[in-house]
């Protein structure tokens, strides 16, 4: 019996989310041997030449507002990456996979924000959960740890990228505002980082950690993911989308030695209680269709 084509989506997004994950822990292997921006200029400048030799014609076919829309979610995206670097160099990996899937509660927080919409009461559940774990997750004392702190505005950012994106992806061409975005996040990443280096990864292992995050999670992973979420519910696609940070979990235990206390480990289960309640809440299904490029 041939399996159906949602089973195969599913397993498709489940695939991914796990690449996703494991990102965590090469990155912060990679950016300890490498400067921050050095590794975002290398990474991104060949996740969006793929794409445009995926899809040469697909900036063409922008406007002019498209392109400038395309630039201003490409600020977003490219600050929600500068902070997720530059926090996992203070921050246990698994830890960061958490933080950062606060994005999906921080969305209609920012959608309520800057567009006037209404937020129910499991979205406020929601909140609660979150905080709760992000308290145990991150703080020190009564002060929020460097890393995790730095990490939480990743999430915030890319909550308006997601917020942008819902508001305006349906009025262009989705793989020419993609292409859009990620030249935008690489312009900025070299532009930050010339003045000091922009020097060639210095070994295999960081080449192999930009070659993973470049093509197979962020340019295949884009063209999975869009043809995964075609053939499933925005909210079932949504929820298989929540492992993520409980693969970047299980890979920095199993292969970055991060701690795995019971404080952690309840902290990681508020989170994704979080997650599951916002998602799962009675939300319109174009607000839970949204794009990662990871």
């Amino acid at each position: 019996m041939k399996p159906s084509r949602p089973a195969i989506a599913i397993a498709a997004l489940v695939a991914v989310t796990a690449v996703w994950g494991s990102t965590f822990v090469v990155v912060k292997d990679a950016v300890a041997r490498m400067p921050v921006m050095d590794f975002l200029a290398w990474r991104f400048a060949i996740a969006a030449l793929v794409m445009v030799a995926a899809r040469p014609r697909s900036v063409a076919q922008l406007d002019a507002l498209g392109r400038r829309r395309g630039v201003i979610l490409g600020l977003a995206l490219g600050a929600g990456y500068v902070a997720q670097t530059f926090g996992l160099e203070h921050t246990p990996a698994s830890v960061s996979g958490f933080i950062t899937g606060l994005f999906v509660v921080f969305t209609p927080l920012c959608s309520a924000v800057l567009l006037r919409r209404r937020m129910g009461s499991t979205t406020w559940l929601g909140v609660a959960l979150a905080t709760g774990g992000l308290a145990l997750l991150s703080l020190h004392g009564v002060a929020i740890g460097r890393g995790a702190g730095i990490t939480l505005l990743c999430a915030i950012a890319f909550a308006l990228h997601i917020v942008g994106l819902g508001e305006w992806s349906s009025s262009h061409d989705a793989a020419g505002l993609a292409v859009v975005q990620l030249s935008t996040v690489a312009v900025l990443s070299i532009a930050a980082a010339a003045p000091d280096s922009l020097a060639p990864p210095p070994d295999a292992a960081a080449w192999g950690a930009i070659l993973l995050t470049a093509i197979a999670a962020t340019s295949v992973a884009f063209f999975i993911q869009t043809w995964a979420q075609a053939r499933l519910e925005p909210t079932r696609a949504a929820v298989v989308m929540t492992m993520e940070p409980v693969f970047a979990g299980l890979f920095g235990v199993t292969f970055g030695g991060d701690p795995l206390g019971p404080r952690v480990v309840l902290g990681a289960l508020l989170v994704l209680a979080a997650m599951y309640t916002v998602e799962l809440g009675p939300r319109k299904a174009e607000d839970a269709r949204f794009e990662r490029f990871e």
